[in-house]
């Protein structure tokens, strides 16, 4: 690590805090049309914080929301990184259940809270503020660096695929770098090298067609919630296993190595549902639950609806039950064939005395960067120096679409290093990130450039 680089790290601590709360104060809420001036005013800061160090900086306006687009290209024969983030946040609600209000950062307890701290403000703002850094400090950077700084998604990032497509030369890189997952456990930094991919659906049984008294035909005709719950019933056998025909044919299977690994990983279930509150685990047999959550398949109810839902009963038959159902996926999984065959797999199914609808929404596929690949070594060798301790590797259940969006159109792999926690109550009141972890992360990605092979 350059020395220049480290003391501007250690001296201007309190200058980046500040620059991020100025950030954080800006209500940049994509989902809701009365925050679209701040929407504007967040880009705006971005492209100022750019401008100042040098880049070359466009605020690109879209059908939707402004993306930051902003560039270094004076290291020739040095690698090439684009570093994504977003710059817009979940809407603050329900503001009673913050203890301060989630546009006005404040420190408690060596955290940061206010909304969007770690998702994705302050997880981001770690790239800027390591830049600065460099060319502050030694007047150049050690890599070429183009950022993509998008505000939609929250809302699904409707614009940025058009975007990329349109773009695609302008984009080219060696890697990718995004900063929107978590280190394992407070002390123990990660490497993300696993998402798991995602498809969704609602499916919709109607009988008859009005609600009808339970009494008088009760027994004479379907109970569209009753035949919904047997059907969802089917998608599981005993043991936990997804019942879609063909669901686990092209999975890849755990290595021994990488199972290996993770049981090394420190994991306490009994703290581990404590945490959620639940009474016992279950899920597939024969996986553990880290196995589960990161490198399994999955079939899950996220809601479902039919009938009275008031206060006291309600004697009737309802005319139509439904349940929203996702599918969590990992590599080689194919989200488009699953789809069909989750759609077939009900509609096969569909008990007498009711007809099915299956409307199809949001999806992308699974990603799996290679543990061995050179660039996680670099990373490896960064997150080392500015934790004091080498990263463990993990995957994570959750998905994110621009990952893969980023393999398909540009054909880039992703280095996913994140240094919040799963515990910064992402999307939820109070959410914040520990100030610690913010400079360890600025310090981590200044750290990464000059690692970083040339191709």
């Amino acid at each position: 690590m350059n020395p220049a680089v480290s003391d501007y790290l250690q001296t201007h601590q309190d200058q980046f805090l500040d620059e991020l709360k100025t950030l954080l104060r800006i209500p940049s809420v994509s989902a809701d049309p009365a925050f679209l001036p701040a929407m504007t005013q967040a880009a705006e800061f971005l492209r100022d914080q750019f401008v100042g160090l040098g880049f070359t900086t466009e605020i690109v306006k879209t059908a939707g929301h402004p993306i930051v687009y902003a560039e270094w290209l004076n290291a020739p024969g040095k690698p090439t990184v684009l570093i994504y983030g977003h710059y817009d946040v979940q809407p603050p609600d329900p503001l009673d259940l913050w203890t301060t209000p989630p546009f006005e950062p404040t420190i408690r307890d060596g955290k940061i809270y206010a909304r969007g701290a770690t998702d994705d403000k302050g997880q981001f703002f770690t790239h800027i503020k390591a830049a600065e850094a460099w060319i502050k400090a030694t007047g150049s950077l050690p890599v070429n660096l183009k950022f993509v700084i998008e505000g939609e998604e929250e809302v699904g990032s409707n614009n940025l695929d058009q975007f990329l497509e349109s773009n695609k030369q302008k984009l080219k890189a060696d890697v990718a770098v995004i900063s929107d997952t978590s280190q394992y456990a407070p002390g123990i930094p990660a490497i993300t090298y696993g998402l798991r991919g995602i498809i969704a659906c609602e499916v919709t049984l109607t009988g008859p067609k009005k609600d009808l008294h339970s009494g008088i035909y009760g027994g004479a005709v379907a109970n569209p919630a009753n035949m919904l719950a047997r059907l969802i019933a089917q998608l599981h056998d005993d043991q936990g296993r997804v019942q879609i025909p063909g669901f686990y044919d092209d999975v890849l299977a755990l290595t021994t190595a990488e199972r290996e690994q993770f049981a090394a990983l420190p994991f306490d279930e009994k703290a581990f549902l404590n945490e959620v509150g639940s009474p016992a685990t279950w899920g597939e047999a024969g996986f553990t639950s880290l196995e589960r959550r990161w490198a399994r398949p999955t079939c899950d109810v996220n809601g479902i609806t039919g009938g009275y839902q008031g206060v006291g009963p309600k004697t009737i038959i309802p005319s139509k039950a439904s349940a929203k159902i996702t599918c969590r996926l990992v590599p080689h999984q194919n989200p488009e064939k699953l789809l069909v065959a989750l759609e077939a797999f009900l509609k096969a199914r569909c008990p007498a005395g009711v007809t099915l609808s299956f409307q199809s929404n949001h999806g992308c596929p699974p990603f799996v960067f290679d543990p061995t690949n050179k660039y996680i070594d670099a990373a490896r060798t960064a997150i080392t120096t500015a934790f004091g301790k080498p990263p463990v590797l993990m995957r994570e259940g959750g998905s994110i679409p621009v990952v893969a969006t980023f393999q398909q159109i540009l054909g880039l792999s992703t280095l996913l290093l994140g240094w919040g926690q799963n515990t910064d109550n992402l999307h939820s009141p109070n959410e914040h990130f520990t100030v610690a972890d913010f400079h360890r992360g600025i310090h981590a990605n200044a750290a990464l450039w000059p690692e970083l092979p040339t191709a």
